[in-house]
C-alpha cells in the first residue's frame, strides 16, 4: 500500500474547494447565527455537540488491531480532546466494505463523527475516496485543501499524492485521511478534533 505518505488529489481539494468552503460557512453558520444574535463568539458555536462519540476505520489489507499505529493515533487525538471513540474497526482495501462500512456507521445513534485511515493514496487498491464520496450529501473541500497545505512541511510536494477528503453524510461529519502514523495524527489533532464538534452541530441542525 502507499498508504504510508499516500497523501493526493489535489483536484479534489481545490477545483470547487473555494465555493464549498465559503458555502459552508456563511450559509449553514453565518446567516442563519447572526439572525439570532450579534455576538458572533457565542453564536458561532451555539450549535456544537459537546461531547462527541467517534467511529475510527483503518483501512488496510496488512494491519490488525494490534498494529494499528494511525487507527492508535486517531484515538489518542480523540481522547484527549475530551472525546469518545465508540467503535473502532479494521477493514481490508475493498470498495464496497468501506463504503458498507461507512455508511452503517453514520446511521448509528452513538456515532457523531467518523474517521477513516488509509486508502486515500494513488495505487490500484486505494478505494477510501471513491468508495465514500458517493455517501457525501455535502463535501468539505477545506479539510483536504489544509490538510495538505500543514502537510507539505513534512512531506514537501509528495503532498500532490494525497486525496485527503472530507464530507456529510447522514448528518455525521466524515474523514477520510492517509494510512500512515504521522498523517493520521497531523489530521486528526489539528484538525479534526478542532472542527468536529463544531461540524457535527451544524450537520444535524434542523
Amino acid at each position: 500500500m502507499s498508504d504510508g505518505h499516500d497523501h493526493g488529489d489535489d483536484d479534489h481539494g481545490h477545483e470547487d474547494g473555494h465555493h464549498h468552503d465559503h458555502g459552508g460557512h456563511d450559509h449553514d453558520d453565518g446567516h442563519d447565527h447572526d439572525a439570532h444574535s450579534h455576538d458572533h463568539d457565542h453564536d458561532h458555536h451555539a450549535h456544537d455537540v459537546e461531547q462527541l462519540g467517534y467511529a475510527v476505520v483503518t483501512v488496510s489489507s496488512s494491519r490488525g488491531h494490534e498494529d494499528d499505529a494511525a487507527g492508535d493515533a486517531i484515538e489518542s487525538a480523540v481522547e484527549g480532546a475530551g472525546d469518545e471513540v465508540v467503535v473502532r474497526e479494521v477493514i481490508a482495501d475493498d470498495f464496497d466494505g468501506v463504503q458498507g462500512t461507512v455508511d452503517r456507521l453514520v446511521d448509528r445513534d452513538d456515532v457523531d463523527c467518523v474517521v477513516t485511515t488509509g486508502g486515500t493514496g494513488v495505487t490500484p487498491d486505494d478505494v477510501t475516496v471513491e468508495a465514500v464520496v458517493p455517501l457525501f450529501d455535502k463535501e468539505l473541500p477545506g479539510f483536504g485543501e489544509l490538510f495538505r497545505a500543514m502537510s507539505r512541511e513534512e512531506i514537501g510536494t509528495m503532498v500532490v499524492g494525497t486525496r485527503a477528503t472530507a464530507g456529510v453524510a447522514g448528518g455525521v461529519p466524515v474523514f477520510c485521511l492517509p494510512g500512515s502514523e504521522n498523517a493520521a495524527r497531523l489530521g486528526s489533532e489539528e484538525i479534526i478534533v478542532e472542527e468536529a464538534g463544531h461540524l457535527a452541530g451544524l450537520a444535524r441542525r434542523e
